[in-house]
């Protein structure tokens, strides 16, 4: 079992970089253990700032050094990014075209018992609704880092989400298929199209290796890039298979799976069912806890695309 988290993986990848780019700058609010920025602060601490608890101030001031040429990596929870600077994001960041990258740690319900207070299930819908805002969910720690290496290449502001503790593996260190913007096809398939991002790519894959013992063909797509939504893989995809499930650990409007159910009632209309979180407070536990009780694991997600196929 992977016991690398993805937030660990952001570290290391800025501090790789940040040798060569005194450009870099990690800001954070009271979160840097959080975050597993740490060793970031020990290592460049003329390169860090520390806002304290003041999302606002922690997106204004990377947008002000964005604006004087500095590249900004703003890490807070992603229940308090997406909602206490969510006017700082949309126009500081966003309408002014500045090179932030904004990341959610501990997206979703990964801080379980903490409750909805600390659950960010609305960030996806949220972030994705501001003009010139791309959004993104890596599955696991290669393609966290694939990702991070593409964005330290662009000068666009992002939404990056990762959740708190290790999550096994999707790829492996020497077969990651990435390219940005574009999903991967996680599994070929002809009877059901799957589309998951983040933490719900594993179970999805999963999913498809159960359904395959059952003689049903499933496709996995992993939509890690949730905005720019990558159409052509879900029209090509659905195009070709009977019914299309989505996974996703968000509420059940405005995320992945509205944005996949538009494309596909657009130009290859039929059934769309969606996995997600409640639209209410949600149990409280660890991560596998919660999504073992709402169905949102392998055996769920099989269930829910025999449901769409019309299979009992």
């Amino acid at each position: 079992m992977n016991k690398i988290a993805n937030r660990k993986v952001i570290c290391d990848v800025l501090m790789e970089h940040a040798k060569t780019d005194r450009d870099i700058v990690v800001l954070c609010s009271d979160s840097r253990g959080s975050a597993s920025l740490t060793p970031f602060f020990d290592t460049y601490p003329e390169q860090s700032v520390e806002v304290g608890i003041a999302e606002q101030d922690l997106v204004g001031i990377a947008a002000g050094l964005a604006k004087s040429g500095k590249k900004p990596y703003a890490a807070s929870p992603a229940s308090f990014l997406s909602t206490r600077s969510y006017e700082q994001a949309k126009v500081d960041c966003a309408y002014s075209d500045q090179n932030v990258k904004l990341i959610g740690i501990s997206g979703g319900i990964s801080y379980g018992a903490l409750g909805m207070s600390h659950h960010s299930a609305q960030d996806i819908a949220a972030m994705s609704a501001i003009p010139n805002m791309r959004v993104y969910l890596p599955s696991d720690r290669f393609q966290t880092r694939k990702l991070f290496e593409a964005l330290l290449q662009d000068e666009k502001c992002a939404y990056i989400r990762v959740g708190r503790n290790p999550v096994e593996d999707v790829y492996t260190e020497e077969d990651c298929p990435f390219e940005m913007n574009k999903a991967t096809v996680v599994r070929k398939g002809s009877d059901v199209t799957i589309v998951a991002c983040g933490e719900m790519v594993k179970p999805a894959k999963d999913a498809a290796d159960l359904l395959a013992k059952e003689g049903i063909s499933a496709e996995v797509l992993d939509m890690y890039c949730v905005k720019p939504l990558d159409r052509e893989a879900i029209i090509r995809s659905a195009s070709k298979t009977r019914a299309v499930v989505t996974a996703e650990e968000h509420a059940p409007f405005g995320g992945l799976g509205s944005m996949v159910a538009q494309v596909v009632a657009e130009n290859c209309p039929k059934k769309v069912l969606e996995i997600t979180l409640p639209d209410a407070p949600v149990i409280t536990g660890t991560s596998t806890e919660v999504f073992n009780y709402y169905g949102m694991n392998a055996e769920g997600i099989a269930k829910k695309a025999k449901e769409a196929l019309g299979i009992a």
